[in-house]
């Protein structure tokens, strides 16, 4: 009990940004709060949070361990709903968003087979690139592909998401292959726009490291999806994701390059805003995305 009450108590801090903040929502003083921190960072032997005077801020190592304690925690709130609500159907109106590309693909075929479970739930499917404020614009769950930001959303990790680098035959033919990610400054690479949210650039490992590039071409665009039309057509280079071109590559109409370059997987999550009691339309929403994207050969067959 002294392990949970200790877990919850670090996501309360990390969402509410303060020890302060926490105990008054608990109804405890602040110090009850500190005493709980302290004790599971000396359980752990890692410093979880850097607190001043001024500010809290989670640490590399928890970070990492928020997003678990995160996951354990809607696990358990799902497993005691599952067993409480028995044989009470989900019902109400379910308001979901995703990235436009991958749910068209990937989230929209998925909602008629839901609602078809469900016939009580009633579903809006949002598909926007903008990174939707899913508490201030009132949704219930957001699908993300990618590295998440810091957050207060609780995440549930879906599946894996690899990144490799694409081009077309005829591309290839002209241009040559490139050897190594510093090759990629005499290409030409379809990149997103400034105007899209992929900040970073492109990922590789080299000697060891994670490094990030940001290639340039003489075409760039906010819609992944024209992108992927534009490296079909031979324009050059691009850096997408294998749900998005798997099947060109099966066929032998996109080839991939810089594979012994490629970055570790980062992820498909679902986000929720943090509530005590989640809608068991939520949860079950969220258990059929798992089911689904958790299984190996909904990847094959999609």
């Amino acid at each position: 009990m002294d392990r949970l009450k200790q877990i919850e108590t670090l996501v309360a801090v990390a969402a509410k940004g303060s020890l302060t903040a926490a105990a008054r929502a608990e109804g405890v003083a602040p110090a009850v709060i500190g005493r709980r921190i302290d004790a599971l960072e000396e359980r752990l032997g890692v410093k979880l949070l850097l607190r001043t005077t001024r500010r809290l801020s989670l640490t590399h190592e928890g970070s990492a361990f928020l997003e678990d304690c995160q996951r354990v925690l809607a696990d358990l709130a799902n497993a005691e709903a599952s067993v409480s609500a028995g044989g009470v159907k989900a019902s109400g109106h379910l308001r979901i968003t995703a990235p436009a590309g991958f749910g068209r693909r990937h989230v929209a075929p998925l909602v008629p087979r839901f609602i078809a479970l469900h016939p009580d739930v009633s579903v809006s499917l949002n598909l926007s690139d903008r990174v939707v404020d899913i508490v201030n614009e009132s949704y219930d769950c957001a699908v993300r592909v990618g590295d998440l930001g810091d957050s207060t959303l609780v995440s549930v990790r879906l599946a894996d998401n690899r990144r490799l680098c694409v081009a077309a035959p005829g591309y290839l033919q002209r241009a040559g292959a490139p050897r190594s990610p510093a090759d990629l400054a005499r290409h030409e690479c379809l990149t997103l726009s400034s105007e899209a949210s992929q900040t970073r650039g492109w990922a590789f490992i080299v000697d060891g490291a994670l490094v990030h590039l940001r290639p340039r071409g003489r075409a760039d665009c906010s819609d992944g999806q024209v992108l992927h039309d534009w490296c079909l057509a031979g324009l050059g280079i691009a850096w997408r994701s294998t749900w998005e071109v798997e099947r060109e590559v099966a066929a032998g109409r996109l080839q991939t390059v810089l594979d012994e370059f490629a970055a570790p997987p980062n992820g498909i999550f679902a986000l929720f805003p943090q509530r005590k009691h989640l809608p068991l339309r939520v949860r079950l929403w969220i258990d059929f995305l798992k089911q689904s994207f958790g299984d190996p050969g909904y990847w094959t067959a999609a």
